[in-house]
């Protein structure tokens, strides 16, 4: 994994912008497989001659079976302030996922409480008020439908550990690989079918609006919708 080319979808002096693979890892974990942070430091300091050590800060996490724009900050000061950004919510988060059933209705806004268990690394809906829930908020619509398969369009208004998995299977609407939330088989790559889109936000240094998108996929099942004609 470390020898390619990151697929940087957008840089300037204070952010980078990559469309992850599924199966890359952000940032360091227990198996010990080397993260993006690395790959993208050597691209870095290779593609502009920086002598000693790159500064790389992460902004924010894809689960690792998950693909899309993830985005790092070159400089501490956009490190600084996207950190905030993430806190307050005013980076808009568009997620695409490719499910195993219509739901119904066919937009609308999930509202449940998600609590982690650490030894599963899984989150379960339960009842409000359970000690160490959290509220989890999103929007979705339909997009487009196949024969099985079916492209669903998340606007994450929270951030919760596997939210949208966990939603999406509570209303009976599992992401296709996703075993762990109850799809019915696998993805050849380990992968589940959840991609990062979009992302908008307001550029910490020179106010703009940002607006990116990442391409989706080679993976054929993403093509039965052609999905990147999608609006």
């Amino acid at each position: 994994m470390m020898n390619k080319q990151p697929a940087v979808i957008f840089e300037d002096n204070h952010l980078l912008v990559v469309n992850k693979q599924a199966g890359e890892i952000v940032q360091g974990d227990r198996t010990g497989d080397e993260p993006m942070t690395g790959m993208l430091k050597s691209y870095l300091k290779n593609r502009y001659n920086k002598p000693g050590e790159v500064f790389l800060g992460l902004v924010h996490r894809l689960d690792r079976p998950v693909s899309g724009a993830v985005i790092f900050a070159k400089t501490s000061k956009a490190l600084t302030r996207m950190t905030a950004m993430v806190k307050d919510r005013s980076i808009a988060k568009t997620y695409w996922a490719i499910v195993d059933a219509v739901p119904v209705p066919e937009s609308g806004v999930l509202v449940h409480y998600l609590k982690k268990n650490e030894s599963l690394n899984k989150s379960f809906v339960v009842k409000e008020g359970t000690a160490g829930a959290k509220r989890a908020e999103l929007a979705y619509r339909l997009l487009a439908s196949g024969k099985t398969l079916f492209l669903l369009e998340i606007d994450l208004h929270t951030g919760r550990h596997h939210q949208i998995r966990a939603q999406l299977a509570a209303l009976g609407c599992h992401i296709n690989g996703d075993l762990k939330y109850g799809a019915r088989r696998s993805n050849a790559d380990g992968s589940i079918s959840l991609h990062a889109r979009r992302l908008e936000f307001i550029h910490p240094v020179s106010k703009e609006h940002i607006r990116i998108t990442a391409p989706v996929p080679e993976r054929s099942e993403w093509h039965i919708f052609d999905a990147d004609k999608q609006l």
